[in-house]
């Protein structure tokens, strides 16, 4: 934009300076010429009054001697003709030109001329003077003077150069004029875009100063701080109270899962346990979303600490904890890694609950006798962490849903689960400066990829920085397995 701001001002510079300079430099060119021709049209007067009296008694007398004497003085031929086009005495240096004769016909006829009008820089051809030679009221012939252009062009080009300095060096100044003029024209605007881009990458603290710039922008860098404030204080407040209300519930959940677990032993109909049962499950998932949505708040504050992980060995801490569930729904669980560590940048336990989540779900919905592959690899500069199940999968249109808040699909509603793992896991991978990518497995069955990128330095020596969970109690795993999306299948 200041490339275009600055163009702008040039171009409207340039036109300025030709409309000025244009008409200044015609000005001189004709100015140069018409002082040349005044003088040579006071000169040829001057001989025509001494040749009247040579030509009216045919001597030429001293005239000869003043048209020698002038063309030694200042290299200028000229010569005197009578009426018939005889040259009566002409100087040394005198030779006709392309105009001559035109302009013998003009003063023959009683009119003094000279031509050209103007003397430009390309043209070569010289000024040429012609003034009648009159005797009581009768023509007897003319003086022609032709003066060399050279000079005159010397001088007009000389007059052009300078203008055209002048008007290079208005330029440049103009340009530093525009550019410092644009800069701070824009300034305001380009760190209002800088700032709205760290606000999207999720630092809500950064804002625009509101004191660069004219005065429109900075009215609107006040107004979009004054937003910026108004938005973090509300997504602050939806993230305190979700997590607020989360915590508050568990203790009267909590309190009444006792109560009906109490009930268990004074029911005697068979009807009535079933119920109680299904009342025990039920509180079981409630306590399982208010887990998911406790990990959601957590994942979505603002804090954006990051942490170097070995990706290879958080992947084996979690396919290891995973790995007596699967075995327990028959669901081979696998790890495909690499034999020397792949370290990764990303806010702390963003492996460990991302992992947590896929698996969870790839297990959940795989059914029996499928399988569940966890990969760990390099790739574009950073580590990949790849979850592959061959369970029912997911369509198309359903893949644009998946990470929607509490989203699941129509097939499998009466299965465990409240619709947020893989928003949680959108959200840590979206923290960590990562990429979350989802699509149909073959033959059958759904991939989750995981890009983390790379740290620019990597350990040396000890155990690499890893969250805390990748080596105890996973944050979404096998404790709470009904998290409720994932990588696994419709459940997502």
């Amino acid at each position: 934009m200041r490339r275009r701001l600055v163009i702008s001002y040039l171009l409207l510079m340039v036109l300025v300076l030709l409309a000025l300079e244009t008409p200044l430099a015609l000005t001189l060119a004709t100015r140069e010429t018409d002082r040349v021709r005044a003088d040579r049209l006071a000169d040829a007067t001057r001989f025509a009054s001494l040749a009247g009296p040579a030509l009216r008694d045919d001597v030429v007398g001293p005239l000869g001697g003043e048209l020698a004497s002038y063309d030694e003085l200042y290299g200028i031929g000229a010569a005197v003709v009578d009426r018939d086009r005889r040259t009566v005495t002409e100087s040394a240096t005198w030779e006709a030109s392309a105009g001559t004769a035109a302009a013998l016909d003009t003063a023959l006829s009683g009119l003094q001329v000279s031509t050209p009008d103007s003397v430009w820089p390309w043209v070569r051809d010289p000024v040429v003077v012609a003034v009648p030679i009159n005797d009581g009221g009768e023509v007897l012939g003319a003086v022609v003077i032709t003066t060399p252009s050279e000079r005159i062009r010397r001088t007009v080009t000389a007059w052009w150069l300078l203008l055209a300095a002048v008007g290079v060096l208005a330029v440049v100044a103009g340009v530093l004029l525009a550019f410092g003029l644009a800069g701070w024209v824009l300034r305001p605007v380009t760190e209002l875009d800088a700032v709205t881009h760290e606000i999207a990458e999720g630092d809500r603290g950064a804002r625009v100063q509101h004191r660069l710039g004219p005065p429109e922008l900075r009215r609107l860098a006040t107004s979009f701080n004054h937003m910026a404030d108004a938005v973090s204080d509300v997504m602050d407040r939806q993230r305190a109270f979700v997590a607020h209300a989360s915590h508050q519930l568990r203790n009267p959940l909590t309190a009444l899962r006792l109560r009906v677990e109490e009930l268990g032993p004074s029911l005697t109909d068979p009807e009535g346990r079933v119920e109680h049962q299904l009342a025990l499950e039920e509180t079981d998932r409630l306590a399982q979303v208010l887990d998911a949505l406790l990990t959601l708040a957590r994942a979505e504050r603002t804090e954006n600490e990051r942490v170097t992980v070995d990706a290879v060995a958080v992947a084996a801490s979690r396919v290891a904890a995973w790995e007596p569930l699967a075995r327990h729904r028959s669901v081979a669980l696998g790890l495909v890694t690499l034999d020397h560590p792949a370290y990764a940048r990303t806010v702390p336990t963003a492996i460990d609950q991302a992992l947590d989540a896929l698996i969870d779900n790839a297990v959940k919905f795989s059914g029996a006798g499928e399988e569940v592959t966890v990969t760990v690899r390099r790739a574009d500069g950073g580590t990949v962490l790849e979850v592959r199940d061959t369970g029912p999968g997911l369509t198309t249109s359903q893949l644009g849903q998946a990470t929607e808040r509490f989203w699941r699909a129509p097939e499998v509603q009466n299965v465990d689960g409240a619709g947020l793992g893989l928003t949680i896991v959108a959200v840590l991978v979206d923290a960590s400066g990562g990429r979350l990518a989802m699509r149909p497995g073959e033959p059958r069955g759904l991939v989750a990829e995981l890009w983390f990128p790379a740290p620019e330095t990597v350990p040396e020596t000890g155990p690499p920085t890893v969250g805390p969970s990748a080596v105890g109690p996973p944050a979404v795993g096998p404790p709470a397995v009904g998290v409720g999306t994932g990588s696994g299948g419709p459940g997502q």
